[in-house]
This record gives C-alpha cells, sequence and structure tokens, in this order.
C-alpha cells in the first residue's frame, strides 16, 4: 500500500493555494468537470514535485466545488488515499476484519471506507481490474 494523498474542500482555491505555497507546496496538477461542476487541484511539496504517481510522493487535493455549500461536520476534510496492488482482496481483509465498506469496488477502481472515528479513506487499484462480483452489484453502505 502506498499513501497518496489527503483531500480538502476549499472555498477559494486561490486563497488556499496562496497557503500552501508558503508551507513550501506548489501546484502540480489540475483538473477540471464541467459535468461534475467542480475543479481539483493538487499540491506537492518541492521536493515532491515528480510526475504524478511517482514514488513516495504525497499530494494534498483540493476540491472546489463551483455551487456554494457551506461545509460542517468536518466535511471540508474529505479523505485520505492510498493505493492497493488488488482493491478486491485488500477491500475482503477489512471485511473480514468488521470494517464496513462504505463504497465498494463496483468499477474494479475505486473504494472507501471509513475508520473508527469516521475519517473517510479511499483505496484506489494500481490500474485498473475487471468489474467482479460480489463487488459489481454491492450497495453504498452509510456515507464515505
Amino acid at each position: 500500500m502506498r499513501y497518496l494523498h489527503t483531500m480538502l474542500r476549499v472555498s477559494d482555491p486561490d486563497a488556499t493555494i496562496r497557503f500552501f505555497e508558503l508551507l513550501g507546496l506548489k501546484e502540480t496538477r489540475r483538473m477540471e468537470s464541467e459535468q461534475g461542476r467542480f475543479t481539483l487541484i493538487y499540491l506537492a511539496a518541492d521536493e515532491d514535485r515528480g510526475a504524478p504517481g511517482e514514488p513516495g510522493r504525497a499530494e494534498v487535493e483540493l476540491t472546489y466545488n463551483w455551487d456554494p455549500e457551506e461545509y460542517s461536520g468536518g466535511r471540508n476534510f474529505g479523505h485520505l488515499a492510498f493505493r492497493v496492488e488488488d482493491i478486491y482482496a485488500s477491500c475482503q481483509r477489512l471485511m473480514h476484519a468488521g470494517v464496513t465498506i462504505n463504497r465498494p469496488p463496483r468499477d474494479g477502481h475505486m473504494a472507501f471506507v471509513r475508520t473508527p472515528d469516521g475519517i473517510s479513506i479511499e483505496l484506489l487499484q494500481d490500474g485498473r481490474l475487471e468489474p467482479q462480483e460480489p463487488w459489481a452489484s454491492m450497495p453504498n453502505t452509510g456515507s464515505w
């Protein structure tokens, strides 16, 4: 497993980028979704600014939702993300240990679970696996 990023929801991307630049982070990439009405901005420390997905690289993902939203209850903190070698085996191991799979890996690529304190954890497949049962038809449980 490899740590990938921490996601934060932000209301003012420019101000947030300026703040993180004061800490030594720089923008590494940006993606916009017209359909989803959001912008994702990735930042990394200067020494970690190699190519996306490069081993050892950890990023902060800023998520800017274009439609105003009041974030409460810690919702402005999104999740921690980890890349795994086999998302199905990882989710099965977690389920056997009593962990709820909040967003199953229906697509063979992404799943979400929560820590005992409710922190959202995103699991991302290294590459992509074909959708498999029972995961492909498993519903979401709770929020993720």
